[in-house]
């Protein structure tokens, strides 16, 4: 069994200065949502189901998973972004009791709008993202 190494102070800076840049992006993030008139869970909601692999056929329990929630708490979600005219529900297939989630025009549009601004915002930090995670690549031996 492999020893692993102690951990060092640069260590300790480098996670720190990764979190932070993660905390900034997710700011960013939060506060582009809320400025498109949605909320931070709804941009996750809707990103989730347009990033599915197949975003045709995403159901409330999916979008559980996806989100990381509990499946009681992605049904309101669900609910609440059906009242918003965020998502429309509707019956999957020949399972009548199976619902699959779609996106409204509008959510459509929000969505690709605040992806851009993402896109955007992540090309900006690139250059001290890679930074940073070449950091935390293990060290390599001296030759």
């Amino acid at each position: 069994m492999k020893k692993s190494r102690a951990i060092r102070e640069t260590d300790y800076r480098r996670l720190a200065a990764f979190r932070h840049a993660l905390r900034r992006f997710l700011a960013f993030s939060e506060a582009a949502a809320r400025r498109a008139g949605i909320t931070p869970q709804q941009h996750q909601a809707l990103l989730a189901i347009k990033g599915a692999p197949d975003p045709t056929a995403v159901t409330v329990g999916d979008l559980a998973k996806l989100l990381l929630l509990q499946p009681h708490s992605a049904a309101e979600l669900v609910d609440r972004m059906v009242r918003s005219r965020l998502l429309m529900k509707t019956e999957g297939g020949d399972d009548r009791r199976r619902v699959v989630l779609s996106l409204t025009p509008s959510a459509e549009r929000t969505l690709c709008a605040l992806s851009a601004a993402h896109i955007r915002e992540l090309r900006q930090s690139a250059p001290v993202l890679d930074g940073l995670i070449e950091m935390l690549k293990p060290d390599r031996p001296r030759r």
